[in-house]
């Protein structure tokens, strides 16, 4: 299963998911027997990739907001002091 299919949720994946959309437009029966299989994988693959990338950018995010707590918490501690 994959996620929904949107083209401004997934922009690095655009042109998988186009070509995956027109396979299964355009072979509405051999897409059950395996037609659109190959486009699949590769749209797997590029979720995959992309999830990567979105979790590390999320992982620096959170490592810049903590430091910046720790600090606020350090400031204010030694001003209550």
């Amino acid at each position: 299963m994959h996620p929904p299919l949107t083209l401004h949720r997934n922009p690095m994946c655009a042109e998988i998911i186009e070509e995956f959309q027109k396979c299964h437009l355009e072979h509405p029966i051999a897409k059950f027997f395996g037609e659109c299989t190959e486009l699949k994988i590769k749209l797997d693959r590029c979720f995959q990739q992309e999830k990567a990338l979105k979790r590390k950018a999320n992982f620096e995010q959170s490592k810049k907001l903590k430091e910046r707590l720790q600090a606020l918490r350090k400031e204010t501690a030694e001003s209550d002091s």
